[in-house]
């Protein structure tokens, strides 16, 4: 499946992933090949930052 591209969309497909099959948002970003600070100002752009002691965007 391709990334989301949609900021929502882009959210719960995150931190989906984050929760079952990532430790944290730098293996998850490797194992996608995206980047992640792309990720992260999409993300911001909506109000969300990343909690790496929760391992989510919140």
């Amino acid at each position: 499946m391709a990334v989301p591209k949609d900021p929502v969309m882009l959210l719960s497909y995150v931190n989906t992933n984050l929760r079952d099959s990532y430790p944290n948002l730098d293996e998850l970003c490797a194992s996608l090949c995206i980047e992640k600070e792309t990720v992260c100002d999409k993300l911001k752009a909506i109000g969300y930052e990343y909690d790496p002691e929760q391992n989510r965007f919140r």
